[in-house]
């Protein structure tokens, strides 16, 4: 079958978008839960969290957890894989009682950034009696570990 030489630009054209946007990166969107069995040492507590959290490409991070049951002190996401306890990436701002976001232009850095795509990054949540974290979720993109 032959092509009409007319369409050889509009053929052109769509090939070029589909490679530009198969290369194209997408953001990570995770849900997350919290809960006291994730801390470590796990805690027990009627406590709970959830939330959503986005990291993007460019290593930005956006989004917030609300939480029931407890009276936070902090929240932070911390760089710690699974049954491990690490240090701050990002320290989340309080929006109420009950919720928590990560501020504006949150980034981040490129350890951080290597460790999240491991699936080593964890959303933890303090309080007065529990100043370790009384509830966690680990953040879990869609590659981690690959």
């Amino acid at each position: 079958m032959h092509t009409p030489t007319r369409f050889y630009p509009i053929l052109a054209a769509t090939a070029f978008v589909c490679c530009i946007m198969s290369g194209t990166a997408i953001a990570d969107v995770m849900k997350i839960m919290l809960s006291g069995d994730a801390e470590v040492p796990p805690v027990a507590t009627m406590a709970s969290g959830s939330g959503s959290i986005t990291v993007n490409p460019d290593m930005t991070v956006s989004g917030g957890i609300t939480t029931t049951g407890l009276m936070a002190t902090a929240a932070h996401i911390h760089v710690g894989k699974a049954g491990a306890n690490g240090p701050v990436a990002v320290g989340l701002v309080k929006q109420g009682d009950n919720a928590w976001r990560v501020p504006d232009g949150a980034k981040l850095d490129a350890a951080q950034f290597a460790a999240y795509k491991e699936g080593a990054l964890y959303v933890n949540v303090h309080t007065a009696a529990n100043k370790g974290g009384e509830i966690r979720g680990q953040l879990m993109p869609m590659m981690a570990g690959k």
